[in-house]
């Protein structure tokens, strides 16, 4: 006959030995093959209080629900604001989100700011993504251009950017300033249409004295194919502490001036030009002009 001690013991040395492989991270059937236990009640009370490894708990669906509750409330939203945004009952999310702080109840003002920005964020994306096909379908339409055609945006382009001439200050010199990079490019190859070679030009950097300057003279340079020696001396503008300016950060790499050497003659060509694009375009019979 088997004594209650020493059941007890027997007992007490195979829970050590099932609560040991536990830990070691082994499910219950594993424990069970290990031990050789044929009796699921006996299995049970040997684990018992030992947690079960991760890896053995399945995966709970609302997780991740649960997280973005959390997060959604401390955000301030309402329990109906929640309920719309993750589509699960109020009931959850007050289990879910009872131990956070009540959101702070604000005013009307305040609720339709909150839901214009709510509804942007959703338009925002729509809207830009319809601008940019916009505009990829109207450069598609542009397709090459005939030197005739390159000639006439180049003088306009000069007309509306460069520097022209006053009846009290004669000058018919040709320079040229941008902060468009694609402006410069065009405005280069234009040059080279009406045949200015590149060695009689002349380049400087216009720009705030607090931006990166050294940075902007090296982008200039490289997109004109140039040295930064070979550049003019830049014209810093002052900063005025009252100012707030809108064109900071690396983007900011101020004006490109383009001087041509020698050019009182391409002036008066442009000038010319620019005349006859104005009559062409003015005149009455519109439909067989040239």
């Amino acid at each position: 006959m088997t004594s209650t001690t020493g059941a007890h013991a027997d007992f007490e040395d195979l829970r050590g030995r099932a609560i040991a492989l536990r830990r070691e991270g082994l499910s219950l059937r594993q424990i069970r093959d290990r031990l050789r236990i044929g009796n699921n009640d006996i299995l049970n009370r040997l684990v018992k209080g030992e947690p079960p490894p991760d890896w053995t708990r399945r995966p709970n669906a609302k997780d991740d629900l649960r997280a973005k509750a959390r997060e959604l409330r401390l955000q301030g939203m309402t329990y109906d604001r929640i309920q719309v945004e993750l589509g699960c009952s109020k009931s959850s999310i007050s289990l879910w989100v009872r131990d956070l702080p009540k959101p702070v109840r604000r005013t009307p003002a305040e609720q339709a700011r909150l839901a214009g920005r709510k509804r942007w964020e959703h338009e925002g994306p729509r809207r830009e993504a319809a601008r940019q096909a916009e505009k990829s379908r109207a450069a598609a339409e542009v397709g090459t251009l005939t030197d005739r055609e390159l000639l006439l945006i180049g003088v306009g382009l000069y007309w509306a950017e460069g520097t022209k001439d006053k009846p009290h200050a004669r000058r018919e010199r040709v320079i040229f300033v941008n902060s468009d990079p694609r402006m410069i490019t065009l405005f280069l190859a234009w040059l080279d249409l009406v045949g200015v070679e590149r060695t009689r030009l002349r380049f400087r950097v216009m720009i705030h004295e607090s931006a990166q300057v050294h940075a902007a003279e090296r982008y200039w340079a490289d997109l004109v194919g140039s040295d930064v020696a070979a550049f003019g001396k830049t014209t810093l503008k002052r900063h005025n502490p009252k100012t707030v300016r809108k064109n900071v950060g690396t983007h900011y790499r101020g004006c490109l001036v383009i001087q041509v050497r020698q050019s009182a003659e391409l002036y008066r060509r442009i000038e010319g030009w620019w005349y006859g694009i104005v009559g062409a375009a003015s005149a009455a019979d519109l439909p067989n002009r040239t």
